[in-house]
């Protein structure tokens, strides 16, 4: 097998066959012309299939070791996708630590057919066993998780899982790694899902998400759900994508860089209470984050004491920008208790250690010196 970086610059993206045209076209048709009934060129209607989505789809199953994967408007859409996969009666296990758009579908939407859901710490093997049950079909785990970055041992969720039930599928949320870090999959994972959004896209420029499937049930599932619910990623966001990933290795290994130093410089900085980041040995699963990751990437947080010295510290900054999302090259920071995490509320806010002084951050591939510049002098200002 070629190489990461060969792979993401090659893998479902051939040269156009008619001109020679070295990045897929962006084909921007709606429907295409028929030789006769029942004969076309492989594609009909856009919602079905796309060229430019074919492309993306493919290169993206190679880049997770999967066996299909399946691109949609937005991440949400992605994982309202993954939920199909569940009937009445079905009960799901998720991390209690996720992105909190995740839970808020899970409970005020879902919930409403019939189906249960669980939230464990599914860091703790014990409390992962004692939350599956008969007619558990989905785990649904984020690790490192947002934002307070705790990591979930993949392989020994895997095989936690499996032994339960070996249909049972394992899903990981791998945006914040994106697969130049981790490969769930290798690690035993039936499921990969991602916000092309974030590192995948990696410019801040559109919205899309992505589920990756191993067996070929998913595959059958999500293209029937693609083409049934038509909440499919536009061709042109398609192109979008395919053109981050293109440099998708060479960012990560810059966010990564940049990233280890400023956990570095948070953590020495008298004005900082706490910072979470797997990759400093202070972290308490540092030691499987190097076992599971190759890289430990650019998300950060860390503890302000308050929200009032979290503002504060906030207004100061000039080169990060403050925002919601994360993963462009551009250094964005956020405030998760009024911004990601706002939706599910102040007590589980408390319950999980999400504070009112907590900050997250998206180490962009500026230049170091630019960031620690800035963020020093804003937290000096305290």
């Amino acid at each position: 097998m070629a190489g990461f970086s060969t792979r993401a610059i090659h893998d479902g993206q051939e040269p156009d066959a008619t001109t020679g045209a070295v990045n897929v076209p962006i084909y921007l048709s709606s429907t295409y012309a028929q030789e006769e009934i029942g004969k076309h060129k492989g594609w009909e209607y856009s919602r079905v299939s796309n060229p430019t989505r074919d492309a993306l789809e493919a290169n993206l199953a190679s880049l997770e070791g999967g066996t299909s994967a399946h691109v949609f408007a937005s991440g949400m859409a992605a994982i309202s996708a993954m939920v199909t996969l569940l009937k009445t009666g079905d009960h799901v296990v998720c991390g209690e630590n996720v992105y909190g758009g995740t839970p808020r579908l899970f409970d005020q939407i879902v919930a409403g057919y019939g189906i249960e859901f669980s939230y464990v710490d599914t860091s703790d093997p014990v409390a992962l066993r004692a939350a599956l049950r008969p007619n558990t079909k989905l785990v649904h785990i984020e690790t490192p998780t947002n934002p307070l970055m705790t990591l979930t041992d993949i392989r020994q969720a895997a095989e936690i899982c499996h032994a339960h039930n070996p249909d049972l599928d394992l899903a990981v949320d791998n945006t914040f790694m994106s697969p130049y870090f981790q490969q769930p999959i290798a690690l035993g994972a039936d499921l990969v899902m991602h916000s092309t959004t974030k590192y995948l896209n990696g410019h801040s420029d559109g919205l899309g998400g992505v589920l990756v499937g191993t067996k070929p049930r998913h595959k059958e599932q999500f293209a029937f759900i693609q083409k049934c619910t038509g909440g499919i990623l536009s061709p042109f966001e398609a192109w979008l994508v395919m053109r981050g990933i293109k440099t998708l290795a060479v960012r990560m290994r810059e966010h990564d860089r940049n990233g280890r130093a400023i956990a570095a410089l948070l953590e020495a900085h008298p004005a900082v209470e706490r910072v979470w980041y797997p990759g400093l040995p202070t972290h308490p699963q540092y030691a499987l984050a190097k076992s599971q990751m190759s890289g430990f990437g650019g998300m950060i947080a860390f503890e302000m004491g308050s929200l009032e010295r979290a503002n504060r510290f906030l207004t100061k900054l000039t080169v990060c920008t403050l925002a919601e999302s994360l993963g462009g090259v551009e250094t964005l920071i956020s405030h998760p208790a009024t911004m990601t995490h706002a939706a599910i509320g102040q007590e589980a806010r408390t319950r999980l250690g999400i504070t009112d002084g907590m900050v997250r951050i998206s180490v962009g591939i500026e230049d170091l010196a630019d960031l620690e510049a800035d963020l020093q002098q804003a937290l000096n200002s305290l």
